[in-house]
């Protein structure tokens, strides 16, 4: 397995070894020993999620208090544009985010840590996630912040209007948000 950096220390890409022949590909897309010894991350993943989204659609930026969760985020389908923000109030790179493309082609994953908020565009028509929760999900304990906030200035790789939830479109800038230590 392949670690690829990003501007974020914590946040990183972990790309699979692809095996492939006549008959089309495989790969290990999880192993707890090597994730380990990738990330120097012993996480437990307690829950898998999966959704599909169509093309503009923004989900985020999620995140949960009290029991936060890491996210291990990877799409099997389609394409995305991926966006983690630091929001450890204690952190030197408090506020600040990076972004990267995912996509069904590549095989690759992303690591969020939990003290981190996540939220992704849907870049291809329909776009299939999966990832791997180390938290179980609380929905009393879930937060977010808004997509388009420009304390944090995310450079989004589109222009128009996004899909969004009303949550997501309701949802308060960094300043006004909860969150981590």
């Amino acid at each position: 397995m392949k670690l690829i950096p990003t501007e974020l220390r914590e946040v990183v890409l972990l790309e699979p070894k692809i095996h492939e022949d006549p008959r089309g590909i495989t790969y290990e897309s999880y192993n707890q020993r090597t994730f380990r010894e990738a990330t120097g991350v012993d996480a437990s993943f307690v829950q898998e999620n999966r959704s599909r989204s169509v093309k503009h659609t923004i989900r985020g930026l999620h995140y949960q208090v009290g029991r936060p969760q890491g996210k291990l985020v990877g799409v099997l389908s389609g394409e995305l544009y991926d966006v983690a923000v630091d929001l450890r109030r204690s952190s030197p790179s408090f506020g600040k985010w990076t972004g990267f493309r995912l996509s069904g082609n590549e095989h690759r994953y992303a690591w969020i840590p939990s003290g981190f908020g996540h939220g992704f565009l849907a870049l291809s028509e329909h776009v299939e996630v999966v990832y791997k929760l180390s938290e179980f999900w609380a929905p009393e304990l879930e937060r977010v912040i808004r997509w388009d906030d420009p304390d944090l200035a995310i450079r989004w790789p589109f222009e128009g209007k996004p899909v969004l939830s009303r949550r997501d479109a309701q949802a308060p800038g960094l300043r006004e948000a909860e969150v981590f230590a």
